[in-house]
C-alpha cells in the first residue's frame, strides 16, 4: 500500500481495536453477570467463574467484530472529512479506491480472523464451556456445600460450613450423620477439603472432633482427631456425557451431518437441518465485514462540504447495516428448512460487495429514490427549524449572546 493508504489503514485499524475492546468488555460484563449464580448459588471458585465466562468470548467477538468495523469506518471517514483530508484527495485526482482499499484490507484481515474463530476457536470454546458447566452442575462442592446453610443431602445427613476459600477448601465444617438408627455421628472440623483419591470422593477433615451417640441408652463419646476422611462416593451425583449442540460441534462434524446425515450420530440425524444452518452460518459470517466496509465507504467515502450534512449518511449506513445483518440472521434461521435461505446467506453480503465495487469503479454515488430523499430533506429542515427556535428561546441566537 502507498503511504496515504497505510495512513488510512492505521487510523481505521486503531479505531477498530479500541471499539472492539470496548464492546467486548461491555458484552463480557453482561454475560459475566448472567453467570454470577455460579459463584453465588453454586459456590464455584472464582477462577472457575472467570474461565467459564472467558470461554464465551470467541463467540461474542464473532458477533460484535462486524459492528466494531462499521463504527471504526464511520468514525475514521468522518474524521478525514472534518480535517479536509478527503477534500485534498479528491482535489489531487486520487482514485476512490485509495480510500476504499485500506478499508477492504482491514475488513479482509477481520474476515480471516472471523473464519478461524467461527470454524475452529469458537466451537472448541463453546464445547469446553458446556463441559465446564456440566462439571459445575454435578460438582459436590458447588451444589451441596454452601456457606451459611444447613443442607440435607439425604435423609439423616446434614452439612453446614462457615466459609469456603477461593481454592475450594472449607472452614467451620459441621456434618451430622443420622442414617444409622442405632448410632448417630456428628463431625465438627476447623478445616476440610473434598478430594478425589483411590477412585473415591473423600471429605478430608482436619483439627476436629467426632461425637458418637447411641439413641437407645443416650451414651455419648467424643474423639478428637487431626485428620479424618469421610467417604462421599455414594453421594456424588452422576451424569451422562452432554449432548453437544450444533454450535458446540467441530466444523467437520457439521459438514458430515449436513452432507451425509445417515453416517453421522443420532443427534446429527435428528437435527440435519440445524447442522446445515450452523455450518453455512459459520462459513458466511466472515463475509459480513467486507460488505460492511463497502457500505461505509459508499455512504461516507466522498468529501462533503459543511452544507452537506453527513448525519443523514451516517443514519443511512446504520439502517442498511442493520437490514443486512437482520436479513443474514433470518436466512440463517430459515436455512434449517430451506435451501433457498442457504443461498441468501452468501448472496446478500456478496451482492452488496459486487454492487458497491461496481459503483466505486464507475464513479457513481448511490442515491435514494426522489420521494424518500425529499421526505428526509423535509425532516432535516424541520429538525433544523426546531433547533433554531429552541436556540432563540434559550438566548443562544445572535452569535451566542443573550437575546
Amino acid at each position: 500500500m502507498r503511504l496515504i493508504e497505510r495512513y488510512i489503514f492505521r487510523r481505521a485499524a486503531g479505531a477498530f481495536l479500541l471499539t472492539l475492546v470496548a464492546l467486548a468488555g461491555v458484552v463480557w460484563v453482561t454475560q459475566a453477570l448472567r453467570q454470577m449464580n455460579i459463584i453465588t448459588a453454586k459456590g464455584a471458585a472464582l477462577l472457575v467463574f472467570l474461565e467459564i465466562t472467558a470461554l464465551a468470548l470467541p463467540f461474542l467477538i464473532i458477533v460484535i467484530a462486524p459492528f466494531a468495523l462499521i463504527i471504526a469506518a464511520v468514525q475514521t471517514l468522518n474524521a478525514f472529512n472534518a480535517e479536509s483530508e478527503l477534500v485534498v484527495l479528491n482535489a489531487s485526482g486520487a482514485s476512490r479506491f485509495v480510500v476504499l482499499k485500506p478499508l477492504m484490507v482491514m475488513a479482509a484481515i477481520i474476515a480471516v480472523a472471523m473464519f478461524v474463530l467461527t470454524t475452529w476457536v469458537s466451537p472448541m470454546a463453546l464445547r469446553q464451556l458446556r463441559e465446564e458447566l456440566t462439571k459445575v452442575n454435578v460438582d459436590l462442592v458447588a451444589n451441596i456445600v454452601q456457606p451459611g446453610r444447613f443442607i440435607d443431602i439425604e435423609n439423616g445427613l446434614t452439612f453446614h460450613i462457615r466459609n469456603r476459600s477461593g481454592d475450594g477448601s472449607l472452614a467451620g465444617l459441621f456434618v451430622e450423620d443420622r442414617r444409622d438408627p442405632d448410632t448417630a455421628f456428628t463431625y465438627i472440623a476447623e478445616r476440610a477439603a473434598i478430594v478425589q483419591m483411590f477412585g473415591k470422593t473423600l471429605l478430608v477433615m482436619r483439627d476436629g472432633v467426632i461425637q458418637r451417640r447411641t439413641p437407645k441408652d443416650g451414651n455419648l463419646s467424643l474423639v478428637d482427631f487431626e485428620s479424618y476422611a469421610f467417604d462421599l462416593s455414594g453421594l456424588t451425583p452422576t451424569t451422562t456425557p452432554p449432548v453437544f449442540r450444533p454450535s458446540e460441534r467441530p466444523t467437520v462434524e457439521l459438514w458430515a451431518g449436513a452432507t451425509a446425515p445417515a453416517e453421522a450420530d443420532a443427534a446429527a440425524i435428528r437435527n440435519a437441518g440445524r447442522f446445515r444452518s450452523e455450518l453455512h452460518d459459520r462459513l458466511s459470517q466472515p463475509l459480513l465485514p467486507l460488505a460492511f466496509a463497502v457500505i461505509a465507504f459508499l455512504a461516507l467515502g466522498d468529501a462533503r462540504t459543511t452544507r452537506q450534512g453527513r448525519g443523514l449518511a451516517v443514519v443511512t449506513t446504520i439502517v442498511v447495516v442493520a437490514l443486512l445483518r437482520g436479513t443474514h440472521f433470518a436466512a440463517s434461521s430459515a436455512a434449517a428448512t430451506s435451501s433457498a435461505a442457504v443461498a441468501v446467506l452468501y448472496a446478500v453480503p456478496l451482492g452488496t460487495m459486487v454492487v458497491g465495487l461496481w459503483l466505486t469503479a464507475t464513479d457513481r454515488e448511490p442515491s435514494l429514490p426522489a420521494p424518500i430523499a425529499r421526505g428526509l430533506d423535509a425532516a432535516s429542515d424541520a429538525v433544523a427549524w426546531v433547533a433554531r427556535r429552541l436556540g432563540d428561546r434559550l438566548g443562544l441566537g445572535n452569535g451566542g449572546e443573550a437575546a
